[in-house]
């Protein structure tokens, strides 16, 4: 019976792929729920059911009705996708002939709109950590940079001093795919970081060998959730949006460049992207903007401002 061959799966995933307790329960929770639709729309018990009972057809209706039962689409991808690795799974061990879902196109996920900050929350935000002490100095820099490059976080906590050259006004980042590529920094950023590298850092590292440019209290390299700890701070004492993150900056960097008429190739290049359209989802317009063509183009409010 199927439940054999998914227990067998789940101990897999346990032990050889040493998968989160999360993912492990997710999938055992995901492909329980197919077994009942399979096993009722075929006529059998649960018991009765095998992989090689289960086609294109019979996951197409599946997954019809998982949509027409209201589930968001992320949900029956992530539902899809454990279907589709389970049977990977049969077929790498030899335990069926041919993978039935191998026809099977993906979901296209729904892309959403990035959330981006408009130029005087982003300006507050950045100018938000004050005073001389080294952790405000870090902080200002931390925001300036990712405002000023585009960057991930990251390839921000990446960061190593062989890799920032103020002098030429760049940084070197190591992308996805471990992909190298220069990013620049305005003169705002430059200054910024100068000032941590020359008063903040040396206050903060303990061991002199420690390479990262960003380091936290202890001295050791900042992680990725210290940024983020670190951006929330002060997004909360500012009373901004709870959903600005480091990713944020990256958003509102990509969408302030455009919104100034920057080409779109050249916000491509800077933030690493590998195909065009993956960088066009910032092409949409701000309300400011939106409000601005509207008040200098339609020709009755022109009249009323004039």
């Amino acid at each position: 019976m199927i439940y054999h061959f998914i227990d067998n799966y789940i101990n897999y995933l346990e032990t050889e792929k040493n998968s989160s307790g999360h993912t492990v329960s997710g999938y055992r929770r995901d492909l329980f729920h197919g077994v009942d639709f399979f096993a009722g729309s075929l006529g059998k018990k649960d018991s009765e059911l095998l992989p090689g009972d289960i086609n294109v057809r019979l996951m197409r209706s599946y997954l019809g009705d998982l949509f027409n039962s209201g589930l968001a689409k992320t949900t029956v991808s992530r539902r899809l996708s454990a279907w589709r690795s389970f049977f990977r799974y049969l077929g790498r061990e030899g335990l069926i002939e041919r993978n039935p879902l191998r026809g099977l196109s993906s979901l296209k996920a729904d892309r959403r709109l990035p959330h981006f900050l408009f130029r005087e929350e982003c300006g507050a935000l950045i100018e938000s950590p004050g005073g001389g002490s080294p952790l405000p100095l870090r902080d200002r820099a931390i925001m300036e940079v990712l405002y000023s490059s585009g960057i991930r976080v990251g390839e921000l906590v990446g960061l190593e001093l062989e890799n920032v050259s103020l002098g030429s006004g760049d940084i070197t980042v190591m992308g996805k795919g471990s992909r190298e590529r220069i990013a620049p920094l305005g003169s705002y950023a430059s200054e910024a970081l100068a000032l941590y590298l020359e008063e903040g850092r040396p206050r903060l590292v303990k061991d002199p060998g420690e390479k990262a440019v960003f380091v936290n209290f202890r001295g050791g390299r900042l992680t990725d959730r210290g940024v983020r700890k670190i951006i929330k701070k002060y997004v909360h004492r500012l009373g901004l949006q709870s959903t600005v993150s480091p990713h944020t900056m990256r958003h509102t960097f990509a969408t302030h460049m455009l919104d100034n008429g920057a080409d779109l190739r050249v916000v491509q290049e800077i933030l690493g992207h590998r195909n065009l359209s993956t960088t066009q989802i910032y092409t949409h317009l701000t309300r400011e903007r939106l409000r601005q063509v509207y008040l200098n183009a339609h020709p009755r409010v022109k009249m009323k401002e004039e």
